[in-house]
């Protein structure tokens, strides 16, 4: 196995911590949904960034899922089916984690966004899949 495919897996694992606690606190009795929504958005920053190391490509250091998507599309044109779930993920990089402007997501949005987080998921099983074995 290749250097980079082992660091994009430990991307991968980190990604996969984020769910778990994404999915651990949707299943709770009092749901943190600012909490479920941040690790949404970093589970698929994670989990694009771990595409661009496991193809060679230094990700770039930035929250914004979409800047990390355009460097994504001249490698994989499909990847563009992830625009919207990653416009979903966007707001909760950095803006939800600090008071100032602050909201609350409801429980809706909380699921919308581990619904996004895993289409990106979904997308990197098919595209990378020896990253998974």
């Amino acid at each position: 196995m290749s250097e980079e495919m082992e660091i994009a897996r430990q991307w991968l694992a980190k990604a996969r911590n984020d769910l778990l606690n994404a999915d651990n606190n949707l299943a709770s009795k009092e749901i943190p949904c600012d909490t479920v929504c941040f690790h949404c958005q970093q589970a698929a920053e994670k989990l694009l960034k771990a595409y661009l190391i496991g193809n060679g490509l230094v990700p770039p250091l930035t929250h914004d899922l979409l800047l990390v998507l355009e460097q994504i599309l001249p490698l994989n044109k499909e990847a563009e089916k992830l625009r919207d779930p990653l416009a979903i993920l966007m707001p909760y990089a950095v803006e939800i984690r600090y008071p100032d402007g602050w909201y609350m997501p409801t429980e809706a949005d909380a699921r919308e966004a581990r619904k996004a987080a895993d289409q990106v998921l979904k997308w990197l099983e098919n595209v990378l899949s020896p990253l998974f074995q």
